[in-house]
């Protein structure tokens, strides 16, 4: 131990920002240990290093009596005095017993401290930095798979992407460059771990807000998203200023803006539409790219009845209902689609059934011709 420590300790603080005195702390704790690992000592003792010089001291703590009993634990008055005249019996007397050949030892310990507190001080280092980023996305590098779980090089620390959060039929290959959505980072004994998706609606938030400097800048919002990831995702967007159009404005000049998007995805579909107070409007546009004729509400049961042309009701639908259902998860509405054929058939069966209950009951009004 010597000068040198307490030099490459202040280097440290400086570039790390690991307060020297915690370090030289530990170093204290971890001699103690491994002064009574190396020379079979019970006796209580404590080890002082020099903030100044890095020279390091050990001293046994004894109780000062006048009938000493054992020599590791108890010391005489009269020697007591010679260590600190003030010293009475019945206090406790620190007296050195530093090895002569502890400064190996020491020095060995020192270095594993040193080193364990320098890695435990970048862990905290990365932890705070991506615990900062939760909700937020990163760029990495695919580096392997672990269980199905796929590691994801940041360049500070590592990320995984497990398979729920992995999009269906997606493939990563080594060295690939990805976006991902950071949605959990947690401390372990092994440092960060940093969770990650590619299906999380939050990804498509994000990518937007990359994309489009008006919804960086706060001019348009994004006010709801639905997704099924790799296959289809509809995005409601607002402006308050009459002046610019948010779809226009995520779409991009010739579709570049909402292109990018699509190819981050892999070729996932984005259907932007204009988010509206008016519930008649905001539905009928969620179910772009079909057009709808009509819709009628029912604000107790918030539930839509909705219709189309007959031609337009399977993509009004969707394949296996996606369109509907996507529209119905971005505006929070339940959505019933029929063609205008089928809302036609349906007036006329309960005009019908009107009708025949009608001349029912006109029937049994009708007198009896033989009374």
């Amino acid at each position: 131990m010597s000068s040198d420590l307490i030099h490459a300790l202040e280097q440290l603080e400086k570039e790390k920002g690991i307060e020297k005195d915690i370090i030289i702390e530990a170093i204290e704790a971890a001699l103690i240990s491994a002064y009574k690992r190396n020379f079979g000592s019970s006796q209580n003792v404590r080890v002082s290093v020099d903030r100044q010089t890095g020279d390091f001291k050990v001293y046994a703590l004894k109780r000062v009596t006048s009938d000493p009993q054992n020599e590791y634990m108890d010391i005489s008055v009269e020697n007591a005095k010679k260590i600190n005249a003030e010293l009475d019996e019945e206090d406790m007397a620190e007296v050195e017993v530093t090895p002569k050949k502890f400064g190996r030892i020491a020095a060995q310990t020192a270095k594993q401290v040193v080193v364990q507190r320098l890695r435990e001080a970048e862990r905290g280092i990365i932890f705070d930095e991506f615990s900062n980023k939760e909700a937020e996305i990163v760029t990495g590098i695919v580096q392997r798979t672990e269980k199905k779980n796929v590691i994801i090089d940041l360049g500070k620390t590592e990320a995984v992407l497990a398979p729920t959060e992995q999009i269906s039929g997606e493939e990563y290959k080594f060295n690939d460059r990805i976006k991902v959505y950071v949605i959990e980072v947690k401390r372990t004994t092994k440092g960060p771990q940093i969770m990650v998706s590619r299906t999380h609606p939050g990804l498509i938030k994000r990518l937007f807000e990359l994309e489009v400097p008006e919804i960086h800048e706060g001019v348009v919002e994004i006010k709801s998203i639905s997704r099924e990831p790799g296959s289809r995702t509809k995005i409601a967007v607002y402006s308050k200023d009459d002046n610019v159009d948010p779809v226009g404005a995520c779409v991009g000049q010739k579709g570049t803006r909402v292109q990018t998007i699509v190819d981050e995805l892999r070729g996932e579909k984005i259907d932007i539409i204009k988010w509206s107070s008016n519930p008649q409007e905001y539905i009928s546009s969620s179910l772009s790219p079909a057009k709808v004729v009509r819709v009628d509400i029912s604000e107790e049961e918030k539930s839509a009845k909705v219709t189309v042309p007959d031609f337009q009701l399977s993509l009004a639908i969707g394949k296996e209902g996606q369109n509907a259902r996507l529209a119905a998860k971005l505006t929070g509405w339940k959505i019933d689609i029929k063609s205008e054929s089928q809302l036609r058939a349906t007036i006329e069966q309960q005009l019908l059934n009107f009708d025949g209950g009608f001349q029912s009951a006109f029937s049994e009004d009708e007198p009896d011709e033989d009374e």
